[in-house]
């Protein structure tokens, strides 16, 4: 199955092992065998003020960190002085480093400490140490992976601690299956990985299903998120998901936005819900009716989706969502429009 980027992160013996040799363990008591692993880089103390000027995000195609994004993320929750301390979080050890978001985010001006954390069960979401370094965080990273393993985070005492931090005006993103995971719907493919032709061809096959009420960003609500986007072809799956979340009422709106970014692409978003695009481009995709075929074991049918292409050093503002600059792309039991990766805006 397809979880993103699955090959970043494998959980062989062998790579385990390693790991745990450079780090230290912290075992859960009321679970035989599950371990933690935690690795510290940067200063050993956490960085304490009163106050932040977040929240920030970075919101990106693949799961490797994208400096140009993580950068404006630590300034702007810094507000201009001072450090903070930055938290990754991952499901399954990375190959190579086991440390490579923070191998990227050490190198970064103004910040404090990073600190990897891999957890390989959901008992680990309510370790102790864990939500204590997530709740001291100014900002919580999503290691690409397996979102289904993030989105069985949901109701343990983790969720709520990366709530805090944005609360408090830290800042949250991720990459890959990371950037599946912040979107307020979240397509957790659960069940197995789906791509365009099967969810176009039933937008309720057994690959396509979603976990909601998990993290819903100030001004980032009514989105579903999905990565790796131009490269998988990936347009139609996006389709398919904003169609089912207007159909299904999985949004508070009556409509839905797909935001789609491609591989080595990055979004940061500020404070004031305003998106800026770096290294690759990026689609946003709205679905703002309802679809007019979308039922179990039958194609998709749904006319003009309304479609803005972002290109690197463009702009999305998300608390005031635009009304023009769009192209629009319709499916037809199952067929979508070609050329759906570029148009001509209509207003």
């Amino acid at each position: 199955m397809s979880f993103g980027n699955p090959a970043r992160r494998r959980t062989g013996r062998a790579m385990l092992a390693t790991a745990l040799a450079a780090t230290a363990v912290l075992s859960l008591p009321a679970v035989a065998e599950a371990k933690v692993t935690r690795h510290r880089q940067g200063s050993a103390s956490d960085v304490s003020r009163a106050s932040w000027s977040g929240p920030a995000y970075t919101m990106n195609g693949s799961g490797a960190i994208v400096p140009a994004t993580m950068t404006k993320a630590v300034d702007a929750v810094r507000g201009g002085s001072g450090s903070i301390n930055v938290t990754v979080l991952a499901a399954s050890a990375a190959s190579g480093s086991p440390t490579p978001e923070c191998d990227v985010i050490m190198g970064l001006p103004n910040v404090n400490s990073c600190t990897t954390y891999v957890l390989t069960s959901t008992q680990d979401a309510s370790n102790s140490q864990v939500n204590t370094d997530v709740r001291n965080s100014e900002f919580v990273y999503f290691a690409g992976g397996n979102q289904c393993n993030y989105a069985r985070w949901k109701g343990t005492p983790l969720q709520a601690s990366v709530q805090s931090v944005v609360a408090k005006g830290g800042g949250v993103g991720g990459g890959s299956a990371g950037h599946h995971i912040n979107s307020s719907v979240v397509y957790d493919a659960c069940t197995a990985s789906t791509d365009s032709a099967t969810a176009l061809a039933n937008p309720y096959d057994r690959s396509v299903t979603f976990t909601t009420g998990m993290f819903s960003w100030p001004n980032y609500g009514d989105t579903v998120n999905d990565s790796h986007f131009v490269t998988r072809d990936r347009m139609g799956r996006t389709m398919a998901f904003v169609a089912r979340a207007v159909k299904d009422g999985l949004t508070g709106s009556g409509k839905a936005w797909g935001v789609g970014v491609e591989e080595g692409g990055s979004l940061f978003i500020d404070k004031n819900g305003l998106a800026t695009l770096s290294a690759k481009d990026a689609y946003v995709v709205l679905g703002d009716h309802q679809p007019e075929q979308a039922v179990s074991g039958r194609p998709l049918t749904f006319s003009n989706f309304k479609i803005w292409h972002l290109t690197p050093g463009s702009t999305y503002d998300f608390a005031n969502r635009p009304t023009c600059g769009y192209y629009t792309r319709s499916v037809v039991n199952g067929v979508p429009d070609s050329n759906l990766y570029s148009g001509t805006p209509v207003c």
